[in-house]
């Protein structure tokens, strides 16, 4: 298939560091490429792809220097490129913007479907998925949609990474890990609080984002002049393997719908359990007592870490290669690629014979569609 993947401009995709939605464009758009599809990559100049890039900003945003004074320009110029005119030439658009992207996909010559990586939870999303009722949308947790019933869901699709990039650790740490961002939802003080409560070293590898600077200075900077707490900053991939890998546990204490948890299945693959409070997708990705478990408060939590020698660590990463990888990921969104283009090519053909022509390079045979869980 002719496939354009459209990435948020803030980090680079790869992203060099933090970044969520950036790392999941990368993984699944070299798998893509890998398949045999042919891939068009609208990301940030400095993103590194065996796909077709096309850029419209020379470096990601967030790590940009202060000469782009207005931020939403590149990001309205990349969508123009790929969901203007120029979207006839493609089979499918996948775009990772969110709502953003839903204007503009009115106009698009392709179908688009938009992968939700965020929470849905709030009141103002509503009016906006009310007015773009017909957009196709696609979860990465079932519980991600609950907020939204009447949104136009496609499938959910669960995160998938590479088998390669992280190795099973058979022999656990004598540490327990925090890993991705410094923030309110995120509950660092609580997985410091832990540490205290069971007298285990905490490593903590986040960042801080801008918005989230003046809860760090008065609630989390304190906290760190503690001997048991250890704060690394942020790390990349190749340290992530060792940092996750030579951990006891993640301690996942969030304290919102948290919508997948990229971490929770890197961690995973790394054969660490995860400790992780009941919120969001949690449920669905953590099987409770196989690959970790899944509490209420503060307290559960530091009880649980006494079970942590009852996990399987070779089981965790078992169950990483059965569920979480980039290939199955790879194939579930294909299986939504072919039933979206599928439904679209008979709207083509009715309107090509009443308008008198087929875009150049149509194919209007129909593929076989395929239910995606």
């Amino acid at each position: 298939m002719k496939i354009a993947q459209l990435s948020p401009l803030w980090e680079s995709v790869p992203p060099q560091l933090y970044g969520g939605t950036e790392r999941i464009v990368s993984y699944l758009t070299e798998e893509l490429v890998r398949q045999g599809h042919d891939v068009t990559l609208f990301a940030s100049g400095d993103s590194k792809t065996r796909a077709q890039l096309q850029t419209c900003c020379p470096r990601a945003l967030r790590l940009h220097d202060t000469s782009l004074i207005n931020r939403d320009a590149p990001l309205l110029l990349m969508q123009e490129r790929a969901l203007g005119a120029a979207s006839a030439q493609y089979d499918i658009i996948h775009s990772h913007l969110d709502f953003l992207s839903f204007p503009m996909s009115r106009r698009a010559h392709a179908p688009v479907v938009t992968t939700l990586h965020g929470r849905l939870d709030l009141p103002e999303f509503q009016p906006i998925f009310n007015e773009y009722s017909e957009m196709p949308v696609v979860s990465i947790s079932n519980a991600q949609r609950k907020p939204l019933p009447q949104a136009n869901w496609a499938g959910t699709v669960y995160h998938g990474i590479p088998k390669n990039l992280y190795s099973l650790h058979e022999r656990p740490g004598s540490y327990l890990a925090f890993l991705g961002r410094i923030s309110p939802e995120k509950c660092p003080d609580h997985a410091i609080e832990i540490a205290k409560r069971v007298g285990i070293p905490l490593r903590i590898a986040a960042k801080v984002d801008p918005a989230d600077q003046a809860y760090f200075k008065q609630k989390i900077e304190r906290l760190l002049d503690h001997p048991l707490v250890e704060y690394v900053g942020e790390i990349n991939d190749a340290e992530k393997n060792d940092f996750l890998g030579e951990a006891a546990a993640l301690l996942c204490p969030y304290d919102w719908p948290e919508p997948f948890g990229l971490v929770l299945i890197e961690a995973m693959a790394c054969g660490t359990p995860v400790l992780a409070y009941r919120q969001g997708s949690i449920p669905e990705i953590i099987d409770h007592g196989v690959t970790g478990y899944i509490c209420d408060n503060i307290g559960e939590m530091a009880q649980a870490v006494a079970g942590l020698s009852l996990i399987d660590r070779a089981r965790c990463r078992e169950i990483f290669e059965q569920r979480f990888t980039v290939e199955r990921m790879a194939k579930d969104y294909v299986a939504i690629y072919e039933n979206m283009a599928a439904a679209h090519r008979p709207r083509l053909l009715a309107h090509s014979r009443t308008s008198g022509h087929v875009r150049a390079g149509t194919v209007l045979s129909l593929a076989p569609q395929t239910d995606v869980a």
